[in-house]
């Protein structure tokens, strides 16, 4: 789980540093690159609960 965490963190300081470039053409792909790093950690954190629960047994 803190993993996920490291990849948020990274992926918001990434996302800034792109904001403050914007105006040049990499400001975009940095911008955009952190956002996915967020976006994927955020739903590694999901998946990890998801693959964590117990199948149901069905009777």
């Amino acid at each position: 789980m803190s993993v996920n965490w490291i990849v948020v963190s990274l992926g918001i300081i990434v996302s800034l540093l792109g904001y403050y470039l914007i105006p040049n053409a990499w400001g975009y792909g940095i911008f955009g690159f952190g956002l996915a790093h967020v976006v994927l950690g955020i739903l590694s954190m999901f998946r990890g609960k998801i693959l964590r629960q117990e199948p149901k047994e069905q009777t």
